[in-house]
This record gives C-alpha cells, sequence and structure tokens, in this order.
C-alpha cells in the first residue's frame, strides 16, 4: 500500500542519518521528492516541486507537500531533532509510557502493555536511534526485557544496565540474547564477563549509589554518547532531577490505573514558578499521545547536580 511504502521509506531515509560518513546531516540536508516507491534526491526528480524540504543540522521538517501523508510528515518532524546532525555533541533522551493518571506500572510492578502499537513502534524506532539504551536493574528484574529493536528496520544499541548491587538474575533476557551486547553497571574498580554478551563496567559509588554524571562519563569513554534511558520512573527522575536529560518522552494511553508506581518523582517545590515548562511538541499515536519536552535549556533550573538525592 502506499501508506506503508511511504512510511518505510521516510524511515529508511531518517536511518541514514546514522551512518557515520553522513552524521553531518549531508544525506539529508536539502530537498527530496516522493517517487511513488521512495524518497529521492530533488536534483533526480528534474523541474518537479520538492515534497520535502529538510533542514537536518537544525533538526527541522522546513517544508512539506500535500503529496506527503500527514503521518508521514510527522515522523519527520519528530525524529529529526534526534538525529546526529541536530546533536553532534550527543543525546540523553528518556522515554516512559504512562497511564493519564501518571502511572507507569500497577503497585506490584505489572506494565505490560500500557501503550499501543504505535507507541511501541515509536519506542523501537528510538532504540534504532541511539548508540545505548539505559534500565534500572529493578525495571530489568521486573519486567524482562530484551531492549532490541524489534518492530521497525534498524540496529539493535547496546544494552545498559544500572545495577550497584547485583540484582540482575542470571536468566535475564540481557545476559542471554546474545542480539546485542549488555554492559552491566556496578559498584567496584574492576571490570568482568558475565555472559557470552555481557561484561560488568565499573563506576564510582558513593554511599546512595551512582551519580548520573558519572554514569554518563563511564558510558562517554566507551563511545556511547547517545543513550535512550527506558526507565524505570526512579532512573529517569534521577537523571531529571540531576540537569542531565536533553529530552524527555512521555507516551501517554488513554488508561486509568488508580494507583501505582509513578512516573515522575522529584525533589518537592514550594510554588509552581519552580516548575519545569520545558518547550513542548505533542503527537499522535495512534489512541496514545507523546509530549516531546526539550529539557536543554531549563533543566539546569532544578538540576541538585548530583546530590545524594539524584543518586542511583
Amino acid at each position: 500500500m502506499v501508506g506503508s511504502a511511504m512510511v518505510t521509506a521516510a524511515w529508511a531515509l531518517l536511518r541514514s542519518g546514522l551512518n557515520p560518513d553522513t552524521a553531518d546531516g549531508s544525506s539529508l540536508d536539502g530537498a527530496w521528492y516522493w517517487s511513488g516507491s521512495g524518497f529521492e534526491p530533488k536534483h533526480t526528480g528534474g523541474a518537479r516541486e520538492a515534497d520535502l524540504m529538510i533542514d537536518a543540522p537544525a533538526g527541522k521538517l522546513v517544508a512539506v507537500s500535500a503529496r506527503v501523508m500527514p503521518a508521514v510528515a510527522d515522523l519527520f518532524a519528530m525524529m529529526l531533532p534526534l538525529l546526529p546532525a541536530a546533536t553532534p555533541h550527543g543525546l540523553v533522551l528518556a522515554h516512559m509510557g504512562q497511564s493519564l493518571d501518571g502511572h507507569i506500572a500497577t503497585a506490584g510492578g505489572h506494565s505490560h502493555v500500557i501503550g499501543g502499537p504505535e507507541s511501541l513502534d515509536h519506542l523501537h524506532r528510538l532504540r534504532a536511534l541511539v548508540e545505548a539504551v539505559l534500565v534500572g536493574a529493578e525495571t530489568a528484574c521486573l519486567d524482562r526485557p530484551r531492549l532490541t529493536v524489534r518492530r521497525v528496520v534498524g540496529a539493535n544499541p547496546v544494552r545498559v544496565v544500572v545495577d550497584p548491587r547485583g540484582r540482575l538474575p542470571a536468566d535475564s533476557p540481557v545476559l542471554t540474547d546474545t542480539a546485542a551486547p549488555t554492559l552491566v553497571l556496578r559498584a567496584g574498580s574492576t571490570a568482568g564477563h558475565l555472559s557470552a554478551c555481557a561484561e560488568t563496567l565499573a563506576v564510582p559509588a558513593g554511599p546512595d549509589g551512582f551519580a548520573p554524571a558519572d554514569i554518563l562519563q563511564v558510558l562517554a569513554a566507551r563511545g556511547l554518547t547517545r543513550l535512550l534511558i527506558e526507565g524505570g520512573g526512579g532512573t529517569v527522575s534521577r537523571f531529571l532531577a540531576a540537569g542531565r536529560l536533553d529530552r524527555l518522552q512521555l507516551s501517554v494511553a488513554p488508561l486509568l490505573i488508580g494507583s501505582g508506581r509513578p512516573a515522575l518523582a522529584l525533589p518537592p517545590i514550594d510554588r509552581l514558578d519552580q516548575a519545569l515548562r520545558p518547550p513542548t511538541r505533542r503527537w499522535s499515536l495512534g489512541a496514545d499521545t507523546l509530549f516531546d519536552m526539550d529539557l536543554r535549556g531549563v533543566a539546569a533550573r532544578r538540576s541538585a547536580m548530583d546530590s545524594p538525592a539524584t543518586m542511583i
């Protein structure tokens, strides 16, 4: 079908921006036209009007024609700010799916599945756009995620589990599934292998755990500067409170849980003018609504600068 072909072609063009040889955006910047089976550079389309005008370093879709489906235009607009051309110094992005009343799981930790299929597709696209995907030990133990790209075309990121006290069980999928390498962050001074696909990585630890800044530094030393934080709520909250997130995405499903585990828990404030009001874009993902918040200019207002309250 034309619609699915256009979505496939749009995603292929977006993924071309991840190629190290074209990470400056040269493969995306400029004008494109829809050929009926794919997006091609404007110069191959003769005098025909361009269907897309992309400013890759700015992370913007400058212009789009009526020939492009609205959902496809949204896909470009949604993803362009996350590509290497627009984030040359790295990206720390957090994503969570939550209910309308702000929960990510029941009180017992059950969270499968809050969002619809479109939200899952979006999450897997995010995985394909980064170098590493990170979760806390509790999320890894309760949800037993694989953290791989399966619903869309794309490469699997390195899987990272924050596990200072060694809680991750030996049969965890991230230790036994060899589809992608896994780094398990542990307190200590030495690294070692846990399985054929997993190794431990030492992170400096204080009495209250790991500082988000130290986690990012250790991962950057391994060449991992494009990071997706998937959860849980405590892990995302600590990165947010420490001012270490560039973007936060919340996918809100039309679901009322009524009680359970909150999406975010930040240090208390006295007045609403102390709250974060970041620039936010809103997208429809099937029945769900995605809120994409740009935190680069406002996170420092609430940053505790890795005080004990922000330790993991």
